[in-house]
């Protein structure tokens, strides 16, 4: 599973992979920090930041030391730097 839904997200795909990672979980399918890091990313290659950053969280909450601790981190970091402010001047 995981490995397809890299192979989605590498092709540019993150529609399918997000259909493919709601389809495993919609069958009682078990999601694992690696899983819910790639849900996160192709969330994150949407636009999506919210989406993406609770994925991250939920793959945090299950291994601390999960990859997605880092992305986590870099989209706040991108997220505190944006500042809507600037476009009204």
């Amino acid at each position: 599973m995981k490995d397809r839904v890299k192979a989605l997200l590498d092709a540019h795909k993150a529609d399918e992979a997000i259909a493919l990672v709601d389809s495993h979980r919609t069958e009682g399918g078990t999601m694992d920090d690696a899983l819910w890091y790639l849900l996160g990313n192709a969330w994150r290659k949407k636009g999506n930041w919210q989406m993406a950053m609770n994925c991250y969280l939920e793959a945090v909450a299950l291994n601390p030391g999960s990859p997605a601790k880092q992305a986590l981190d870099i989209a706040n970091e991108i997220l505190d730097f944006y500042n809507k402010d600037m476009y009204n001047q």
